[in-house]
């Protein structure tokens, strides 16, 4: 079973990715963990988000190719990728749907300021889930950025509240 898990920044998507990977023992790939490790180190002032995009279809590839491994070797992938465009949930159910992979699309639906506070509280306490600052500038944007789930996904979804 592959799980993807969507929802806008602070609704708790790593938190429910790791208590999935607990209770299915699956193994996560957080696209914020990705990014930190492999690429953030390298951007530069001057980069926007289309340096971003480009790494992230690469880290798409990467992850893809190691789902269909373990779904081949028996063990659950969660995919805490955060999947805030249409296109790209779009691109990653084609790749499932050819693939022949049965999977759950998890929708954490948190209140903007529930989620605003937990960014903020996550900013200072730097704790287990903490990859790197998101400022308020970034939450901002965050939330013109995220593309909420069509009928037809949240048909589908399990909405968690």
């Amino acid at each position: 079973m592959i799980y993807l898990i969507t929802g806008n920044t602070g609704a708790g998507k790593t938190t429910y990715a790791q208590q999935l990977k607990k209770s299915h023992n699956g193994v996560v790939f957080s696209i914020d963990h990705w990014n930190k490790t492999l690429f953030l180190d390298d951007k530069k002032e001057t980069d926007g988000i289309d340096w971003f995009l480009e790494r992230i279809a690469r880290s798409d590839a990467m992850i893809q190719s190691l789902t269909i491994q373990l779904e081949n070797a028996g063990t659950p992938a969660i995919l805490d990728l955060g999947f805030a465009k249409r296109d790209r949930r779009a691109a990653f159910y084609d790749f499932l749907k050819k693939n022949k992979l049965l999977f759950e699309l998890h929708f954490l639906d948190t209140p903007t300021p529930t989620r605003k506070q937990r960014v903020q509280k996550r900013n200072i306490e730097k704790g287990e889930t903490y990859q790197f600052e998101v400022s308020d500038q970034d939450f901002e944007f965050m939330e013109t950025w995220f593309e909420p789930l069509t009928n037809e996904e949240l048909e589908k979804a399990i909405v968690i509240h």
